[in-house]
Formats: structure tokens, sequence, C-alpha cells
């Protein structure tokens, strides 16, 4: 074998070593060489590459795509999106028509205006948001108010069928009354002066908001509204061929908070569980907020991973929107990828592990003062998604 094939392979051996350790070990292991290129310590010989190689985990490949959720399908974020290499998208909504649901030209518009960038609309937004029910379009449904809600289930319905037509296979929404629950921005002066939305129980406790316009719900009620929903939009997304994804209340809340006992409060596991067993359908499943999910855990690196675990190997994560956290239950600031709680590498493993073959999307990135602060944080967010997939996949080729 001639000497520059030798150095050629013997240059792929350690390239394959110095992305195992640093996931196992840190990238204190890894060193650049002379040629700069990224080397690990390894005094292996050409002549045990395939013992190496052999030698390895087995492991499959990743399945799963980044994606986006914000920006819609204009020309312009279209066009932001592909120059970052991502070509999975939730699209938003299509146009809303009174009384009817969905345009379902508008929504085939859409699909086109993304094929002409390589992006394939993966899935929409039911107008049952984490804004909150004073702000959707369909808020009887889960405050549980008949006849309005059999009309709002209705829409659903439709909006089931515009999907499929126009080849959308995953439509995400929320089962919740409160909006999203902050209590504030948190400066961090170490990051450029970037603001962390952030959530205290203590401080929220102290502003005695009163309870919200649904009055007291508990548990039960909460899950019969659910139920009342899913009985009858879960057979026309089967029908239709059609995955709902459920996203996790944010943040996990005490019982009873503002009158209002959250579907996955106070245990989220636990509430993940419940809520996935209510029924055995390929169209019942989780937009698995893997941020939000942390927020209800008292250790988010070590308890996420089960959590990974037990809803992906039952095939119910339609979905993941991937944010980091400082904190724990009742106490975090929602940080970027990179330095917070939760080791992005282990939960792109655990994801990859069961088989997990959708959308991986940035959620909820930190804002700063720059008018590009959005543009900015989600480009860094997408390129340090799309390194670690590629560190993951090249460990084990």
């Amino acid at each position: 074998m001639e000497e520059n094939q030798i150095t050629s392979k013997i240059n792929r051996i350690n390239r394959r070593n110095a992305i195992s350790a640093i996931f196992k070990a840190g990238i204190g292991v890894a060193t650049v060489g002379s040629s700069g290129l990224l080397t690990a310590s390894c005094n292996t010989s050409v002549k045990d590459e395939s013992k190496i190689l052999s030698s390895k985990p087995k492991k499959n490949s990743i399945l799963y795509n980044i994606g986006c959720q914000h920006g819609g399908t204009e020309k312009e974020n279209l066009e932001f999106l592909a120059r970052y290499g991502v070509f999975n998208m939730d699209g938003g909504a299509p146009k809303f028509i009174a009384g009817v649901g969905w345009d379902l030209d508008d929504s085939m518009r859409k699909r086109e205006a993304c094929e002409k960038y390589g992006i394939k609309l993966d899935a929409y937004h039911l107008p049952l948001s984490s804004a909150g029910i004073e702000n959707i379009s369909t808020p009887n449904i889960m405050l549980g108010k008949s006849p309005a809600r059999d009309r709002e289930i209705e829409l659903i319905q439709q909006m089931i069928t515009v999907a499929s037509k126009t080849g959308v296979k995953v439509l995400n929404y929320n089962t919740i009354i409160h909006v999203i629950l902050r209590t504030g921005d948190t400066l961090d002066t170490t990051r450029g002066n970037t603001y962390y939305r952030s959530w205290n129980l203590e401080e929220a406790l102290a502003k005695n908001e009163g309870l919200t316009i649904a009055g007291k719900v508990d548990i039960d009620e909460m899950y019969e509204r659910i139920t009342y929903f899913l009985d009858r939009v879960i057979p026309v997304a089967e029908e239709y061929n059609v995955k709902l994804a459920n996203h996790i209340a944010d943040p996990p809340a005490p019982i009873g908070y503002r009158g209002i006992t959250r579907w996955n409060s106070p245990d989220v596991f636990e509430g993940i569980k419940r809520f996935a067993q209510l029924y055995d359908s390929p169209s019942h499943g989780f937009n698995l907020c893997l941020g939000s999910t942390a927020e209800g855990l008292q250790d988010p690196r070590t308890e996420i991973l089960p959590i990974i675990k037990w809803v992906g190997e039952r095939k119910q994560i339609f979905n993941v929107h991937l944010r980091n956290i400082k904190g724990k239950y009742n106490d975090f600031q929602e940080v970027y990828p990179d330095n917070g709680d939760m080791d992005f590498g282990e939960i792109l493993i655990a994801l990859r592990d069961v088989g997990y073959d959708a959308m991986v999307m940035p959620d909820h990135i930190p804002h700063h003062e720059d008018p590009a602060s959005y543009l900015q944080g989600h480009a860094y967010a997408f390129g340090y998604i799309k390194a670690l997939m590629h560190a993951i996949d090249m460990s084990y080729k």
C-alpha cells in the first residue's frame, strides 16, 4: 500500500476516535495536529483498523431531521432555512375560513412554496396553541362548553382532512387553559447581554393574580375535556393517516395554580404516561417539547433520558422541540443549546436509539437587543444541532 494511502487510512481512524472521544470524555481529550485536523491520541496501526471497526458498538443511523416551526412559508423565511440546511418545517397554518376551517388552496400553495426550495412541509399547528384560551379561535374545546366546542371540533376535523390532502402528516396542538407561564427575563452579561425567559413560582405567587376565566378546573375535569376532544378527532386522524402531536403544558405547575391543574402536573413523567395511554392509536402522541418536560424535573439531564426512551419505544414521539434550560421544577431559565443543564448530545443519541424519524427543531431561543436577534439565535441553534448530529453519525461510521 502506498504511503499516502496509509496516511489517509490513519487519519480516518483518528477522526473516528476523536469524535468518539468527544462524546465519551469531553473535548479535552482531542487535539489539533500540525495539519490542522482534529485528532485523538491513538497508537493503533493500520492493520488494526478492521479490529477497531468490528469492535465498535452497532448503532442505528440517525433517522430524524433538523426542522423549524417559525417564520412561515414566505420567500424570505424559506430562503433563510435553505441557507442553513433546514429542509423540513412546520408551516404554521393555512388561511382560516370562518365557519369552514382551513383553505385547501392556500395549503397547497404553502406546500408548493416550500418545494421550490427543496423544503418538505411536514407539519401544521392546529388552533389549539400555547397562547392560552383567551387568544385562540377554538377556546371552548378546553373550556368544555357545549355546543360551542362541538362546532369547534368539527373545524378541527376539517383541518385534519386539509392537512392530509396537502401531504402534511403531523398536526401539533396544545391542551391547555393557561398561557405559557413566565415571570420575566433574566439578563446574562456573560453572553453578550442576552435575556433568558424565566419562571419562578414564588415570584408568580407574589403577584396574586387570581383565577383565570376558566375558574377552577381539577385534573379529572381536564382529562374529561381532553378525551371529549380526542374521542372525536382521533378516528378522523386515523382515517386520513395524520398524527396528532400534543405539546407538553409549559411549564408543569403545582396542583391548582390559579385554579387550574395542568394535565402533566405535578409529576410530568406520570402525566406523560397517563396521556400516552389514553388511546392505542398511531395517530395519538406527542410534540415532545424537551424544554417544557425538563421544566417539571428536579435533575433535567438525567431524568429526561428515561422519558425519551419510554415515549420513543412506544412510537409516540411525532415532533421534538429541542430547547435547554438552567434550573428545575418551579425555578428555571430558558437558555442557549450549549449552556443549559441538559446535554443535547445525550438527547440526540437517545432519540436515535429509539428510532425517532421526524423533526428536531429549536424552540424559544434567547433574545437580545440586536434587531437580528431572532435570526441569529435560530442560525446558531440550527448549526449547533446539525453539528452534533453529524458528530454522532461520524462516531459510528
